[in-house]
């Protein structure tokens, strides 16, 4: 009895579902970069985009993006809602870096509001970077954070 051609397909995608579903809640996003990477490690939800990014056409900037933390990794973080800073964020973080940047990186293709993103940071941000940033939440108080790494995560 022979078998339909799209029967293999089937049985290969229900694998592949079946294994993804062994993973640890949690551990979407992890890699050495992200629990290695400056001081503090945490998957946190994108609250808001709040304008449009600018070109990378210009110049190089830091645009300032609004989080509530899910989960603390490691570091500290004394509010539920962290302000972040991500260099050229119309980049991927796979070809973000550059010889301004130092090492960051990642594996976000692109920022959405509401993506959950597990982050490795360092503060202060203008300890890290002494270009162009772009902070629609100036007037708001918090430490701002510089991510290292940004990897895709979970809730």
């Amino acid at each position: 009895m022979s078998r339909p051609p799209w029967a293999a397909a089937l049985a290969c995608a229900l694998i592949a579902c079946s294994l993804g579903g062994c993973r640890k809640k949690g551990d979407a996003g992890l890699d050495k970069e992200v629990t290695t990477l400056g001081d503090t490690e945490v998957t946190a939800q994108l609250v808001e985009i709040p304008s449009e990014f600018p070109p990378n056409d210009l110049y190089d900037y830091v645009y300032i993006l609004k989080y509530r933390v899910l989960r603390v990794h490691r570091g500290n973080v004394p509010t539920p809602e962290i302000f972040v800073g991500q260099y050229n964020p119309l980049k991927p973080r796979s070809s973000v870096q550059d010889d301004r940047s130092g090492k960051i990186g990642g594996h976000v293709e692109r920022f959405r509001a509401g993506d959950v993103h597990r982050m490795a940071l360092i503060a202060p941000l203008d300890q890290q970077w002494m270009g162009g940033i772009v902070d629609k939440y100036f007037d708001q108080k918090g430490i701002r954070y510089w991510a290292m790494w940004t990897n895709s995560g979970e809730e």
